[in-house]
């Protein structure tokens, strides 16, 4: 099951993504004149202007150039999983578009859009997709700009759409709301990209560290460093085991400390984005 996962997760994860991001966009951004920026944003502003015309097929047709070229940059699977989120979430814009919203405050919309939109996405950037647009071009420029968080390029890219918002609806306030959507959006996308992977490093000290450490290896199928210290007041010589831990290990890791030495001294702390064996691998293509 984890090897099935491993290879076609990534498409249930794209579709989820893109279904969080067309419910945001079309049942609480769009019925309001808001968006999220990027293509969909755009376009908003296009059938504004031409007074035709839908959300998603226009989206679609923006898309096109920029799936060829992120497609040849970034890799083969980026651009079937964008080309997958694209018209998923073209397709579910539409048709949350046919659902007749009750009026809401604009900031109510602001709010529930921009998470909804902000964690669609994010995820979607996790299992190394997009929802096509911007989106390509925000994963294009976070090739060369690597210390950069790619919901703050992301902000940077939709701040030009929350500018042609205010004149396409001629109206600040519009242009104001749109910004602060952008902005929430950016960070629910930094938060889910770089937040939600995380895991636990573990420094223990005790005396029956050689037992610790092995039953970490055997039982939680960790490995263990050993660091060499002195206790402050005994000026006794003593090894400090780290152990880096999934999220879901750290009770289990506890309990076998506990069970060998109950007098143990244990620092637990969340760990970001741990490579190596078990844990994630360092990729040019990774966020």
């Amino acid at each position: 099951m984890k090897k099935l996962w491993k290879k076609a997760g990534w498409i249930v994860e794209t579709l989820a993504g893109s279904a969080l991001f067309a419910a945001g966009f079309g049942l609480f951004l769009q019925p309001n004149d808001l968006n999220s920026g990027g293509v969909s944003g755009l376009a908003m502003v296009i059938i504004h202007f031409l007074n035709f015309g839908s959300v998603g097929t226009l989206t679609i047709l923006i898309n096109l150039p920029l799936f060829i070229f992120g497609g040849v940059k970034v890799g083969r699977r980026f651009f079937f999983g964008s080309l997958l989120g694209m018209v998923t979430s073209s397709v579910l814009i539409d048709a949350f578009a046919l659902i007749r919203m009750p009026p809401m405050e604009p900031l109510i919309g602001v709010i529930y859009g921009g998470v909804l939109c902000g964690l669609g996405l994010g995820l979607v950037f996790v299992c190394g997709s997009s929802t096509g647009g911007t989106d390509i071009l925000a994963r294009l420029l976070k090739l060369h700009y690597r210390n950069v968080p790619i919901g703050t390029i992301t902000m940077g890219i939709d701040a030009m759409v929350v500018v042609l918002t205010g004149v396409a609806f001629w109206d600040i306030g519009a242009a104001l709301y749109t910004g602060l959507t952008v902005f929430l959006t950016g960070k629910l996308i930094d938060a889910v990209v770089y937040r939600f992977d995380f895991s636990h490093v573990a420094l223990i000290i005790s005396r029956e560290y050689e037992a610790i450490a092995q039953a970490i290896g055997e039982k939680l199928d960790r490995g263990a460093t050993f660091l060499h210290g002195q206790g402050c007041y005994s000026r006794q010589d003593t090894e400090v085991v780290l152990a880096a831990v999934k999220k879901q290990q750290i009770n289990e890791l506890k309990e076998l400390v506990m069970a060998i030495d109950p007098e143990a001294f244990v620092i637990v702390q969340e760990a970001h984005q741990v490579l190596g064996d078990g844990f994630s691998r360092y990729s040019k293509q990774s966020l």
